[in-house]
């Protein structure tokens, strides 16, 4: 028996768009289904194309999640939740600082923080907040 918990993220017509932009840069292929496909289209018109839920596993293994809040459903994205990516492969963790960044806001750079480990923080291009740690090898 095996347990995941990962990030599921919200949004408002782009969760299409963000779990692609996400596999571009993490790996993988999202799964997708509409509200329509969910059989919830009746539900939610004019929303039918919108995503119910979507899925990304990396071939590493990481897993995300993501869904179109309906219009009817009150949203706010990235206020209270962060995705973080953390581990001691340096260079893949700096490839995905680089892919994710893209289009986004660094609030903190990719760094050697006073910890030791290399840190940063960013909002990516989807109001998405994200905290990346390398840890440092052992001395």
């Amino acid at each position: 028996m095996s347990i995941t918990l990962n990030p599921y993220l919200n949004f408002r017509g782009r969760a299409r768009e963000a779990l692609e932009f996400y596999a571009s840069v993490l790996g993988g292929e999202p799964t997708l289904t509409t509200f329509a496909e969910g059989g919830m289209g009746e539900q939610f018109p004019g929303e039918e194309s919108s995503i119910m839920h979507g899925q990304l596993i990396t071939p590493i293994g990481l897993t995300l999640m993501c869904a179109d809040a309906p219009s009817a459903m009150s949203l706010t994205v990235g206020d209270s939740v962060s995705v973080s990516l953390s581990g001691d492969d340096e260079a893949e963790l700096t490839t995905y600082w680089e892919g994710l960044t893209e289009g986004g806001t660094v609030t903190m750079p990719f760094d050697v923080a006073p910890w030791g480990d290399r840190f940063g923080m960013f909002k990516d291009r989807f109001g998405v907040d994200w905290m990346i740690n390398s840890i440092a090898p052992a001395a």
